[in-house]
């Protein structure tokens, strides 16, 4: 898929900007502040219904703006165009495909794939299993059609038994009818989550090989969030006490979470914060080849700040493969310095909230 149009007003420091982007590589050249990374932030926004930049979904508006607002034209692999929206205002969040409201994020996220590598990607590797769990879960989610309803069930009978953990609520057969509706959702995303990453690691040890082969044969463990050879449901009426105690369910699918091991470091502790980027971005790369594999489609790529956070060889190799996939690539930087194979890039200068396309040199 890639983005045709993108319009963007209210979102930090754009205003009015509306775009046209070509369909292969799209650089963005700006001063530090001017914007670049809130245009990128606009097309994430519509695949993920938030930012991946810290911080409240408030602080996305403009300051003074009455209303946040992102559009985009997003066509895919067999032509066809669909018109998405999504805007903010005081009475919250809006949606609309193809001209029509829609009630739920997944309405619009469902048809339009972005993979964003950028400063705070090496979260993925170092940082909390909150980050890795919403990765896995948005390539399952463009995968496994089931995967939304057993998740969004879980979710349900999850904040049920909090409520009654925090309660006090001692009577049995309420907490056995909703851990009984957590284990049967749990199973079903569980068993989508280990096939998802089942497909996802070929594709990331061949990225690896190439990209960061001193670590070594790569491999991917996951953890499901509680003992798998139990049953959840009776792990979590074994561990009721305790939880009543703490006042939040302690086991379950969303306390998972999935870790890259090398043979050459077996620890994470052993990679440096380079070598973190390069593993982030193997994952990310990973995530967009496999859903080139099931959708038939390569995602759209944003690279935020690539420059400084790859060496020159790097950016080369994943700039090339990239373009030679024919992925439709949005990347950011302070200064133009693309390989001369790359030299037909759509240009655009980014300045105080302004986005203008100019001709590249």
């Amino acid at each position: 898929m890639r983005f045709d149009r993108l319009d963007v007003d209210g979102l930090r420091c754009l205003r009015n900007v509306s775009i046209r982007l070509g369909p292969g590589l799209n650089v963005f050249v700006g001063a530090n502040g001017a914007g670049k990374t809130s245009l990128l932030e606009a097309a994430y926004l519509l695949s993920y219904g938030r930012s991946f930049r810290s911080g409240s979904r408030e602080v996305l508006r403009q300051r003074g703006a009455d209303q946040l607002q992102v559009y985009g034209e997003v066509r895919h692999a067999d032509d066809h165009v669909r018109r998405l929206g999504l805007g903010r205002g005081d009475a919250g969040w809006r949606i609309r495909v193809d001209g029509e409201s829609g009630d739920r994020v997944s309405d619009l996220i469902r048809h339009c794939a972005v993979v964003c590598f950028e400063p705070g990607s090496h979260a993925l590797i170092s940082g909390a299993a909150d980050t890795r769990r919403r990765f896995l879960d948005w390539g399952v989610f463009h995968v496994e059609h089931g995967f939304l309803a057993a998740w969004q069930r879980y979710r349900r009978a999850l904040r049920q038994r909090n409520a009654m953990l925090r309660a006090g609520t001692l009577d049995q057969a309420q907490f056995e009818s909703w851990e009984n509706e957590m284990g049967q959702a749990a199973e079903v995303v569980n068993t989508h989550r280990t096939a998802y990453l089942k497909r996802l690691e070929p594709q990331l040890q061949t990225l690896c090989e190439r990209m960061i082969p001193e670590l070594g044969t790569t491999s991917m463990r996951y953890r499901a969030g509680w003992d798998a050879a139990t049953g959840l449901a009776q792990a979590l009426a074994a561990q009721r006490d305790r939880d009543r105690v703490r006042g939040y369910t302690t086991l379950g699918i969303h306390r998972a979470d999935w870790r890259v091991t090398f043979s050459e470091a077996p620890q994470r502790e052993y990679l440096s914060r380079g070598q973190e980027k390069l593993v982030a971005l193997a994952c990310l790369l990973a995530q967009a080849h496999l859903h080139v594999a099931t959708a038939g489609e390569w995602p759209v790529i944003c690279l935020d700040d690539l420059a400084s956070e790859l060496d020159e060889a790097h950016q080369a190799l994943v700039l090339q493969e990239l373009v030679l996939a024919s992925a439709q690539v949005l990347i950011t930087g302070t200064t133009l310095a693309l390989p001369a194979s790359l030299s037909d890039a759509c240009v655009f200068h980014v300045e105080h909230g302004d986005i203008v396309p100019r001709q590249s040199s």
